[in-house]
């Protein structure tokens, strides 16, 4: 069975909110150099909730690349893209559509297994749709490689059932069931990737047999991009049923310069009307497109959709959402995306975002935290009783210069446009070349943490790679770490730029140039946490990280230059 891994995500400790203390961040407690670490509250690198009952977009402001959302009672439940990494199709929670928490993930492993022993950015999970339906949670998302899947669960924190090949195929993306209440007749709608099929700006539409099994057509196209004046890649729909109509809800245009699109039919068939819904208009908000309608429990209509960022990937912004008197949507501020918005009449909840900082309770990494690639085993070691920290085997390997090439580097989300990120790292290892450290990873990568050195002393190193490298080279010159250990810091902002310091017991200093992150294809840049050593036999050690946080970006003098 596939679904959350319960001692990784529903025994860890909910999301705390702002003033909340983390577990780690107490007065008298001291770091791995001996220094005092930050103490006082928790401040998130961003929030949504203005506290004064409105808010601000975008709500999620990391990448959660393709978002869709349903509502169950009070409650709303959110997924997204995962892409290549493990564990994937995150799980969100919020009750006023604002305030997020990330509860878990529905796939421990991305199958076939062979397929995702090392990254890859531009496969696996593809534009989800997350449904209730017969008292069960459904997720339907294209694989573009091997075809659309299905699981479903009775309860959002699983068990999730094992994927279900519902349709073999290459380029089958973005699909989405819709089950017939009035009728009792279900569907599937899905687009297609150019790039596997040959085929794009086409939707394509089956029935379905009610248990989400099995297609019971050819299918047939409902819409054809190619046909509409103006219109092209066309993909991500979303099916519903309203007002005597079927409705797809669906992008066109591309991810950086696109728009929303609405097409609805009296029959399933077609034919379809189109409208444009959502565009960017007088706003800076670029390509605001693909994402889900929910209705709230008083009858509210919103639109969640994703807005591409560059580097810090696809983030969500809430619309609020009307119908005008020819009973076609209106979303935004009259079809232009609203920055600011009272909050949706939903049940109070407290201000929080999705957790970015982790003590590592129990040796465990928090549920914020994926693998780049299906996880291989013995990657985290042991704990140590009474103590905290995240103990992670320096892994050999032939590609210990190239941190893109590596499926054993844990990494989370970009939390903000600006913020600063801090680590404590202790290598235990006098392998040569063995090495931990806090990276910014994506097409090009930089990284800086520790390394034994030739006869095995411990290292303070810095070192990045551009996009078009195939192997990493120093950013700074090498210095001595006493111990073997280092706090480590990135300060982000505006644009990604990357400044790396560290302190190795004598006070933070700052790390060559300014890196300019970048995405990968699809995905955005991520913080990274690993341990590798170069290719060999036996052991090459560990590497422990504690106290991960992150903050609001506070420039000193050193890092405005």
């Amino acid at each position: 069975m596939s679904g959350p891994a319960r001692g990784r995500d529903a025994d860890r400790p909910r999301d705390t909110g702002p003033g909340t203390p983390s577990p780690g961040n107490r007065p008298g407690t001291t770091g791995l150099a001996g220094r005092p670490r930050v103490t006082g509250p928790t401040v998130r690198p961003w929030t949504a909730d203005l506290g004064d009952g409105t808010y601000r977009n975008p709500v999620l402001n990391a990448d959660w690349s393709d978002p869709d959302v349903v509502r169950v009672g009070d409650d709303h439940y959110l997924t997204a893209s995962s892409f290549g990494r493990a564990p994937g199709l995150p799980l969100l929670h919020s009750r006023d559509l604002v305030n997020w928490t990330l509860v878990g993930h529905a796939l421990d492993r991305l199958e076939p297994a062979a397929d995702f022993a090392a990254p890859r950015h531009d496969r696996g999970v593809w534009a989800p749709s997350l449904r209730h339906h017969a008292g069960r949670f459904w997720i339907f998302w294209g694989d573009p490689d091997h075809g659309i899947q299905q699981i479903n669960s009775l309860r959002i924190e699983g068990p999730w059932s094992s994927p279900h090949l519902l349709k073999a195929g290459q380029g089958l993306i973005d699909a989405c069931p819709l089950w017939d209440e009035e009728t009792g007749e279900a569907y599937l709608v899905h687009a297609w990737a150019k790039s596997r099929s040959g085929i794009k700006n086409r939707l394509t539409g089956h029935r379905m047999s009610p248990d989400g099994r099995e297609l019971l057509d050819e299918g047939t196209t409902l819409v054809d991009g190619d046909q509409l004046p103006g219109w092209f890649t066309l993909e991500g729909p979303k099916l519903y049923r309203h007002d005597g109509h079927f409705w797809i809800f669906a992008p066109a245009g591309g991810v950086e310069t696109g728009w929303q699109g609405a097409f609805r039919s009296r029959e399933f068939s077609g034919p379809y009307e189109e409208r444009v819904v959502l565009a960017q208009g007088r706003t800076d908000v670029n390509g605001p497109h693909q994402g889900g309608w929910v209705r709230t429990a008083a009858g509210e209509d919103w639109f969640l959709h994703f807005q591409a960022r560059g580097a810090y990937g696809r983030v969500v912004h809430l619309q609020p959402m009307c119908w005008d008197a020819e009973g076609w949507p209106v979303i935004g501020d009259a079809g232009e995306p609203v920055s600011v918005h009272t909050k949706p009449d939903t049940p109070e909840q407290p201000v929080t975002a999705p957790a970015v900082d982790d003590d590592f309770p129990g040796g465990r990494p928090g549920r914020q935290w994926q693998w780049t690639a299906n996880p291989g085993p013995g990657r985290i070691g042991e704990a140590v009783p009474g103590q905290d920290g995240l103990r992670l085997t320096c892994v050999r390997t032939a590609y210990a210069h190239d941190l893109r090439l590596l499926p054993d580097v844990l990494v989370q989300r970009l939390p903000a446009e600006e913020f600063a990120v801090e680590v404590d790292l202790a290598l235990d290892s006098d392998v040569p070349g063995a090495k931990a450290g806090l990276a910014v990873l994506g097409d090009a990568f930089s990284w800086i943490g520790l390394e034994a050195g030739a006869d095995g002393t411990p290292l303070l190193v810095h070192r990045f790679a551009e996009g078009v490298a195939v192997r990493e080279r120093d950013a700074a010159e090498p210095r001595a770490s006493p111990g073997g250990r280092a706090r480590l810091r990135v300060e982000v902002t505006a644009g990604a730029r990357c400044r790396f310091s560290a302190d190795t017991g004598d006070g933070f200093r700052p790390s060559g140039q300014v890196f300019a992150g970048t995405p990968w294809r699809w995905v955005g840049a991520l913080l990274g946490l690993f341990a590798t050593a170069p290719a060999g036999s036996g052991p090459a050690g560990t590497a422990c990280f504690t106290a991960f946080r992150t903050t609001r970006h506070q420039p000193t003098e050193k890092s405005r230059r």
